[in-house]
């Protein structure tokens, strides 16, 4: 049998060198998203600043929650928690501890600051100069040497600096006063190594040292473990219908040889397992190299996402064997599936029959196909209605590719029946539509891969684009504010001759329970004049120091109404409870929840954030505000034209910040180098697909030739083939994807209608059209090259 395997395969290279690359591009893209998910489970941050120290106090950088069966559930928090300044005293008392080091770190005009008293966790010394004694004065490290802090005198360089950041020290006591939090310290690092047990606190040592100094890296690190895995399983679906449709093919190609096996008694079983082992051995063959190519892709998309600041360059990639293993056993996995699976019916059926579907192709699909198709419709369906209901980033990301694949997968389960050819006018498109009747299965088999192509692309690109236009719907309608203000303050900006009113504005996000919810802090004089809610339930009349608005989505997740209580987490986990005081309609544009400025502001890294300021001259705020950043509230709310680097552990669907002063969500850029990688390899399964067809008919071509047929009138026949294919292709997909973003729309925005670019749109339809047509046209240019009477000569 292994004989007769290899046999097969030197055969019919053209062929198998289609499911070959199938089997390839699926390994590579599984091996790269299992590189992403493994970092994001096994990598790990070295520490930079804490690497001096061997102990770190800090504070617990997770929210906690015991279930009813007592296990511990915990989520990373969105903000530092610090410690009270009093621990260190006590710790400074124990047994063995001979030093610790109090430190205070807080972000400042793009540097990571801290007082000088902490220069010894590093350590830093001085290379010239002196440490900062009086406010104003600064110590900036070795990378910025002889650079000028606006507002600020530089009065010391460091010899050293980190390699992830940039670092500025002030003085004791202006540190302190400067991050706003009194009595309280970021972390404590103590010598030298002892055993310690803290209260209010948790005791870092060893490579836990970074995690606790580097946030970012754990969210990402998190942040990983969604994208990988969200990425990989939609990979893995559509590896598996590519895969299975290059097999489908295949087998198709063969039908005859395999039905004259049959007649010259073959049984089912050494069909089956000849068919088998042609795929093991393609499978194995790909396995390897696609792994391979699957390691250098997984570096090249880890690069890309430390360059769009959705990864830190200091969480470095694992690269370990686990993820070439699981491709390797996927890809040949998928290959004897996929082998089997195509070749069921023409296996089962008797010899006879298997000839004479061969010579001519069942007008019907078997019930059994049929049933399926209809089973996956109905399983379609209902994923669109559960999409419609669901109001979360988190909830509806991974539903909206598996709803437009489930859609696809019956697309490809009843695509003979849906390949119906329309009447194109003319000789090559009356030979076309004949063609196209008689090769039914070879037509669905090549509108299946173009479909996928164009209901994937639109789906990926149009969540995009739904969720900022809604997004910017509400900031243009909620907006009142005339300038919005960075690096400065409200009280400022109220001093100024002409303002009327002045809203500080901070972003940041809550935890109830375990759920992430995005909110805005402000302050409540003149709120009415800045912005406008869209309040529905309520009045923000009532709205406190210990009051909340909630946005109407939030209240149903919640199931609050005006009046109740909420209890929450804030960033920095420390627990609050407000009453409800409005529901309001705009959560999209202003977050989940509006909460005080006073309650906030203790409780994130950067208290510094917006003002919007209604009334008062541009030039007047700043003269008055010397160095912040004024805009004028056209500028402010206009569509960023490029997307700020992620702070949430969003999926892989979610949005990206519309304008400046929108609620902060992830990256739209990663989602979109993310999907980039699904839309390549459906792209390259439309080349695929076609070339295999092409390639497959040049017998038929050779026909055509010798009856008189020109070579022009061929390949004008085969553009019109494609052209009518992907016709029926831009129709399906088109659906696929509207029905899909229009259940996410119901559910994410209230509103059924999507925006879809209608220039966007056009480039994809005419990407893959371009896709389809050279697909198509390369190979049958060789084919007419090789005279009639030798191409009907040569076996293929």
């Amino acid at each position: 049998m292994t004989n007769l395997v290899m046999k097969m395969l030197t055969h019919r290279k053209a062929g198998f060198a289609g499911a070959f690359v199938a089997l390839l591009c699926a390994a590579a893209l599984v091996t790269a998203c299992g590189m992403l998910l493994d970092t994001g489970l096994r990598g790990a941050v070295a520490p930079e600043r804490y690497a001096g120290a061997p102990v770190i106090v800090a504070g617990d950088q997770y929210a906690r929650l015991t279930k009813e069966s007592g296990k511990e559930k915990a989520k990373a928090l969105t903000e530092r928690r610090w410690i009270p300044a009093s621990l260190a005293g006590e710790i400074a008392r124990t047994p063995g501890v001979e030093k610790v080091v109090t430190e205070v770190t807080f972000p400042y005009a793009g540097f990571t600051a801290h007082g000088w008293e902490s220069a010894g966790l590093t350590p830093f010394t001085l290379a010239r100069g002196r440490a900062p004694e009086a406010p104003g004065e600064v110590v900036v490290d070795a990378r910025h040497s002889g650079a000028t802090i606006p507002g600020h005198r530089v009065v010391g360089v460091t010899a050293q600096a980190l390699p992830s950041q940039d670092t500025l020290f002030f003085s004791t006591e202006e540190a302190r006063r400067l991050a706003g939090r009194p009595g309280q310290l970021t972390a404590i690092g103590v010598f030298p190594q002892v055993d310690l047990t803290v209260r209010d606190a948790q005791v870092y040592t060893g490579a836990a040292r970074g995690a606790v100094e580097f946030l970012d890296a754990e969210n990402a690190r998190i942040r990983l473990i969604s994208l990988g895995g969200a990425l990989g399983g939609t990979a893995l679906i559509v590896a598996m219908l590519v895969v299975v449709g290059t097999f489908a093919l295949s087998i198709q190609q063969r039908q005859r040889e395999i039905a004259l096996l049959r007649a010259v008694a073959a049984t089912p079983r050494q069909v089956r397992r000849l068919i088998s082992g042609e795929a093991l051995a393609i499978g194995v063959a790909a396995g390897p190299l696609g792994a391979g190519a699957g390691i250098l892709l997984g570096i090249w998309l880890h690069r890309e996402f430390v360059g769009l600041g959705a990864v830190p360059a200091n969480l470095p990639l694992v690269v370990g064997p686990f993820p070439p293993i699981a491709a390797f056993l996927c890809t040949v996995l998928a290959g004897l599936a996929a082998a089997r699976l195509a070749a069921r019916r023409v296996v089962s059926i008797r010899p006879v029959e298997a000839l004479g579907e061969a010579g001519l192709p069942a007008r019907r699909l078997p019930w059994s196909r049929i049933a399926a198709g209809l089973l996956v419709t109905a399983g379609a369906v209902v994923l669109t209605v559960v999409l419609a209901s669901l109001t979360t980033e988190a909830a509806s990301s991974p539903v909206t590719m598996l709803t437009a694949l489930t859609w696809t997968i019956a697309v490809a389960l009843l695509g003979p029946v849906l390949a119906v050819p329309f009447r194109v006018p003319g000789v090559t498109g009356h030979l076309a539509r004949r063609n196209l009747r008689a090769g039914r299965k070879r037509m669905a088999s090549v509108v299946t891969p173009l479909t996928l192509l164009i209901a994937v692309t639109c789906t990926s690109l149009f969540v995009q684009t739904t969720m900022e236009a809604a997004t910017q719907r509400e900031l243009d309608a909620g907006v009142r504010a005339d300038h919005v203000i960075r690096g400065g303050t409200a009280a400022d900006a109220r001093r100024v001759p002409g303002v009327e009113a002045a809203t500080a504005v901070l972003r940041t996000s809550v935890r109830v329970g375990l759920d992430k919810y995005t909110a805005q802090a402000v302050t409540p004089d003149g709120l009415g004049a800045t912005m406008d809610l869209g309040v529905v339930a309520g009045s923000l009349a009532r709205f406190g120091d210990r009051s909340a608005a909630v946005s109407s989505t939030a209240a149903d997740r919640l199931d609050v109404a005006v009046g109740d209580r909420l209890s929450l987490l804030l960033g920095d986990g420390t627990p609050a409870q407000v009453e409800v005081a409005a529901v309001y309609a705009r959560g999209l544009g202003f977050g989940d929840l509006t909460l005080p400025y006073a309650l906030v502001s203790g409780h994130v890294d950067d208290p510094r954030g917006t003002v919007l300021v209604a009334g008062g001259d541009r030039t007047a705020l700043e003269r008055a505000l010397p160095g912040a950043t004024v805009l004028d509230h056209v500028v402010a709310i206009a569509p960023a034209a490029s997307n700020a680097p992620a702070t949430s552990n969003a999926p892989a669907t979610a949005i990206a910040p519309a304008t400046a002063i929108a609620p902060a969500t992830s990256n739209a850029a990663v989602n979109y180098v993310a999907m980039g990688l699904i839309i390549a390899f459906c792209a390259i399964a439309v080349v695929n697909t076609l070339a295999m067809s092409t390639s497959a008919r040049s017998r038929e071509l050779a026909l055509l030739r010798l009856v008189g047929t020109t070579r022009r009138q061929v390949l004008r026949m085969l553009r019109t083939e494609t052209a009518t294919a992907l016709a029926l292709s831009t129709a399906l997909g088109t659906g696929i994807a509207l029905v899909t973003l229009a259940a996410f729309s119901t559910g994410m925005t209230g509103s059924a209608l999507p925006y879809v670019p209608p220039l966007t749109y056009l480039a994809v339809i005419t990407a893959a059209a371009v896709l389809a047509l050279t697909a198509t046209a390369i190979p049958a240019r060789f084919i007419l090259r090789t005279p009639p009477a030798e191409a009907l000569g040569t076996r293929e």
